[in-house]
């Protein structure tokens, strides 16, 4: 009987009882609304989680006025910050160089933030110095891609704080070359283009060097790791510009957008543009930064197919 009486008064008057007991209705909403928070911040963490290893691949056609006869339909793959962990972004990149080598690209090219940098009140030499050396893992990964052409990279941030000369040496010992204020042809069928790479921190200072030696009639391509650089790079002679250094976001919610985007990143952070006569790619980034997540913005594997213009 005792048993049986209270679960009468819940049936046959639940509501009464609860208005008769302020403080059990409190109480009650305040574990529900907690229990529904938790379940759903759970949710998203575990979509995120599983979304920042599953790389897409994104397909564009890039025409380009100075493009040679010669290299129409030349297929370049962009990646872009790796930030090197054996838990959270190893996996994405595995299946990266997977992805990639199923395209059979001519070019492959790395624009950037290999290693991460620690924080700015623990970046001590021997600190930074040990965080770049992540750099050697994610390099032995990467040497897997394949392209007829060869891969290419540039320094990210993020490299740079750490330790670029060990970076450098990492990706360069497994057969990465790492374009740090320089430029190189491209040679096919007796025409050329150029090939550039900016060193980041921050890189306009650096493109009078950069491109320097590249011919004023001939077409360039910039890979530089901070895409806002784009408005000074839109007064020189480049046809198109790479870069990451956003991640997208990383982490996006509807209606307000990327939660956070860094310094550098903010004015293009994500997709393809036109400032002027130069077109512009920002890549969303392999790994993660801060949270090992990323919500509705997942890796990123980009290949371009570059077209000579035609004019009618």
């Amino acid at each position: 009987m005792t048993l049986s009486q209270p679960r009468g008064d819940l049936q046959n008057g639940s509501a009464g009882h609860l208005r008769g007991s302020p403080v059990n209705r409190r109480k009650f909403l305040q574990a529900s609304g907690a229990f529904l928070a938790t379940a759903a911040l759970a949710g998203v963490a575990d979509v995120g989680l599983v979304e920042a290893n599953r790389p897409y691949v994104r397909k564009l056609d890039i025409p380009l006025d100075r493009l040679p006869q010669a290299f129409d339909g030349l297929t370049i793959v962009q990646l872009s910050d790796f930030h090197y962990d054996e838990t959270f972004s190893a996996t994405a990149i595995r299946h990266a160089v997977q992805i990639v080598n199923s395209l059979g690209p001519d070019l492959v090219v790395l624009t950037g933030d290999f290693v991460t940098s620690p924080s700015f009140s623990n970046r001590s030499h021997e600190v930074s110095r040990q965080a770049a050396q992540a750099a050697d893992p994610c390099a032995t990964l990467l040497r897997g891609l394949t392209a007829r052409l060869g891969k290419v990279a540039v320094l990210g941030n993020h490299d740079l704080m750490t330790n670029a000369g060990l970076v450098t040496d990492a990706l360069q010992s497994q057969g990465i070359p790492v374009l740090r204020n320089r430029s190189v042809p491209l040679e096919r069928a007796g025409a050329r283009i150029w090939l550039s790479g900016t060193d980041s921190c921050p890189p306009a200072r650096h493109l009078d060097v950069t491109l320097n030696g590249v011919p004023r009639g001939e077409a360039s391509i910039l890979l530089v790791h901070e895409p806002d650089i784009a408005d000074a790079v839109s007064k020189y002679r480049v046809d198109l510009q790479l870069s990451g250094h956003s991640h997208g976001g990383q982490i996006r919610l509807p209606v307000i957008g990327p939660v956070y985007l860094p310094r550098f990143g903010r004015k293009y952070p994500w997709g393809l543009r036109k400032i002027g006569s130069l077109t512009l790619y920002t890549n969303a980034g392999i790994g993660t930064l801060g949270v090992p997540m990323r919500l509705n913005c997942p890796p990123e594997v980009t290949l371009f197919t570059l077209r000579t213009a035609r004019t009618s």
